[in-house]
């Protein structure tokens, strides 16, 4: 069965980047065995609109699509709506929480897609969407 995934901001950047996280762990071997399993077993990674804004806030848009590119055939993108925006806004505001955050796991919970982050803010947005590691993954 083809499993749906919605990778965070902070995924991509840990792979593109090589990043190590505070206990020095790896995350981008971590979100490189996500990646690597999701193009092998043929899954889905979705990306929305937001993502490719965050995105364009620290790369070029020829960086973004050196992150994309390798995985296009497994890429479907979706677009958030005005109910989805105006209700990340909503909840954003009420829990003290970026609304980009908000409005990537109304995405996911919409799409019904698995989330994938590292952002300690979707701790509080659980009632919203479920999320995962990498490392939960794979």
């Amino acid at each position: 069965m083809v499993k749906r995934f919605y990778l965070d901001t902070s995924i991509w950047m840990d792979i593109y980047e090589d990043r190590i996280g505070y206990k020095k762990e790896h995350l981008g071997d971590f979100a490189l065995k996500l990646f690597s399993f999701i193009k092998a077993e043929n899954h889905r990674i979705f990306i929305s609109d937001l993502l490719i804004k965050e995105l364009e806030m620290n790369y070029s848009i020829e960086e973004i699509n050196g992150m994309i590119n390798p995985y296009k055939e497994n890429i479907q993108r979706i677009i958030s709506k005005k109910e989805e925006r105006k209700e990340a806004e909503i909840i954003a505001k009420k829990r003290k929480i970026p609304k980009g955050d908000v409005l990537h796991a109304i995405l996911a919970r919409n799409n019904n897609l698995i989330l994938i982050t590292r952002d300690k803010h979707f701790k509080n947005l659980n009632d919203i969407c479920q999320h995962h590691k990498p490392e939960d993954i794979v």
